[in-house]
């Protein structure tokens, strides 16, 4: 019996410090978890393509097979989480996240043998992917039991903050790690940090796990589908600007195409950080429907731009836009079930944004074949008031429900 299972005592009402306490450290191993993404993600594609001479398809699946496997492993994670308790799921995922730094570690020294090496690091990427959903949908299961359901939202957006700011760290710093000592350093690199991980989230106290029947996944799947069609329209503004902005700036020649992705960042990161408490205050929907209808100004705005200022704009209004989403609709959805499936929601609802990442990318190219770069954004801009559609819609049944 796991020690979330056995522990069952009443919490005593947390002060504000302690709040902030507990989800600031729970989301500090899901930073940890996308450190150890992060520090390979620029590393892997020229490793396969140039070290090991596989074209370019087959680089790019180094990276998508992790994504397939985040995808693939969701429900299995949150009812992970709901059945033996978060902070077991977390543990799980954060050895999956050590093992794949061995296996990058290992594909290093058999990069003479391009076939051995590459299905090495392929097998390092799906432990990695399985990795990654049980650290990303524990730890956030896992603070929401120890802070109360009251903190839902904050506890989203600081997992968020977690993510992209390990991200935007972990890119920069493999490629550094890489060029000093290798790719063998880099995987090294990431067993550490995640066995480091591991030891730290040990000490954590566990949450107690809410007994009750468990739903099956299909249904919980069901329960959340609106929210997570929303939350699948307003990621492809997200998705269009990482992948084609570069190339944007490329066809227009302009410099400096990364403040762009900067700019969206760090608004992303101030909106979360200084607007989280409004989903609380005004509920989900109404927040998302701001958000949505923020972000389709920004992507039109990178759809009309003519310098580069205004592309900046765009990209700016469209993070800002983009960062409440994930948790304004997380919020009502979680909302949908009882406490003891709350981790299967939350799986269930981000396998919506693990998809309309997966799908962006190449139906983004397919119109950029067809019609150019800035149709891309004006794709997105429709996306996003589509969603806006959505969400007006369950947010008027969800009033007329309550009247």
């Amino acid at each position: 019996m796991s020690e979330e299972v056995r522990l069952g005592r009443a919490s005593l009402p947390l002060s504000e410090s302690a709040v902030t306490f507990h989800i600031v450290s729970t989301a500090f191993f899901t930073f940890i978890c996308y450190l150890a993404i992060g520090i390979p993600l620029a590393v892997l594609p020229g490793y396969v393509h140039v070290d090991l001479g596989y074209s370019s398809v087959l680089a790019g699946l180094a990276i998508s097979m992790q994504y397939l496997a985040t995808l693939l492993s969701r429900p299995l994670a949150g009812r992970m989480a709901d059945s033996v308790g978060p902070k077991t799921a977390v543990l799980r995922g954060l050895i999956g996240c050590s093992i794949s730094g061995a296996f990058l570690l290992i594909a290093a020294f058999f990069t003479h043998l391009p076939a051995l090496s590459l299905a090495i690091l392929l097998t390092g990427r799906l432990v990695l992917g399985c990795g990654e959903s049980m650290v990303g949908t524990g730890a956030i299961t896992w603070g929401i039991g120890r802070v109360g359901a009251q903190h839902t939202a904050r506890m989203i957006s600081w997992n968020g903050i977690a993510t992209y700011g390990a991200l935007a760290i972990g890119a920069p710093l493999g490629v550094l790690i890489s060029h000093a000592w290798g790719l063998a350093a880099v995987g090294a690199t990431v067993t550490v940090l995640s066995v480091a991980g591991f030891l730290l989230a040990r000490l954590k106290t566990a949450t107690a796990v809410v007994r009750g029947e468990h739903l099956p996944f299909g249904r919980v799947l069901r329960k959340v589908f609106p929210h997570g069609m929303g939350l699948a329209l307003g990621s492809i503004g997200f998705g269009s600007i990482a992948t084609f902005i570069t190339l944007f700036y490329a066809s227009h020649q302009w410099p400096n195409a990364a403040f762009a992705l900067t700019l969206f960042g760090t608004f992303f990161v101030g909106a979360r950080l200084l607007f989280a408490h409004t989903i609380s205050r005004f509920g989900g929907f109404r927040v998302s429907i701001v958000c949505f209808s923020i972000e389709a100004i920004g992507l039109l705005l990178l759809w009309q731009a003519g310098s580069p200022f205004f592309a900046l704009a765009g990209a700016a209004l469209t993070g800002f836009g983009f960062a409440l989403i994930f948790p304004a609709l997380g919020v009502e959805a979680v909302n949908l079930v009882p406490a003891n499936n709350r981790g299967s929601a939350l799986g269930a609802y981000s396998v919506f944004l693990d998809l309309a990442l997966g799908v962006t990318g190449p139906l983004a190219g397919l119109i950029v074949s067809k019609f150019g770069y800035p149709d891309v954004f004006l794709f997105a801009a429709v996306a996003s008031l589509a969603a806006v559609t959505l969400t007006v819609g369950m947010y008027r049944r969800l009033q007329a429900a309550a009247s």
